[in-house]
């Protein structure tokens, strides 16, 4: 009877663990950024474009890379094939990255346009 291997238990924690800590340093990098927008909005028009792409990018693509380890040894630990769990996870993350930068892109623009004050949910205006 054929017993498959050992299921990648390490890479999923260590997916959780990219991801999480990647994501933390996205975070502090967008609060610092938009804090250091919002202050030098007047004088800097070039901001906006440097935080999209520039520090951004990389603790983005950590997230990235972690969730799809993450979701592919999730897979995987349930007996799908390797092939066939990265098949799932490398698209499905993907998508999902590239529409949370789209959406992330329209956030920013939308901030620039009306300011933070369009992020008001609470008001009725």
């Amino acid at each position: 009877m054929f017993y498959p291997s050992t299921p990648p238990y390490f890479l999923l924690v260590a997916g959780l663990f990219v991801a999480l800590t990647s994501g933390a340093a996205f975070s502090g990098t967008l609060k610092q950024l938009l804090q250091k927008w919002s202050s030098d909005r007047a004088t800097d028009a070039d901001t906006m474009a440097k935080i999209r792409t520039g520090q951004l990018i990389f603790p983005f693509l950590g997230m990235a890379v972690g969730v799809c380890v993450f979701l592919a040894s999730g897979i995987e630990i349930f007996g799908f094939p390797i092939m066939m769990s990265y098949a799932f996870a490398v698209p499905l993350t993907l998508l999902t990255g590239l529409l949370v930068w789209y959406q992330l892109g329209s956030m920013f623009a939308l901030a620039e346009r009306e300011g933070f004050q369009a992020f008001n949910l609470d008001s009725w205006e």
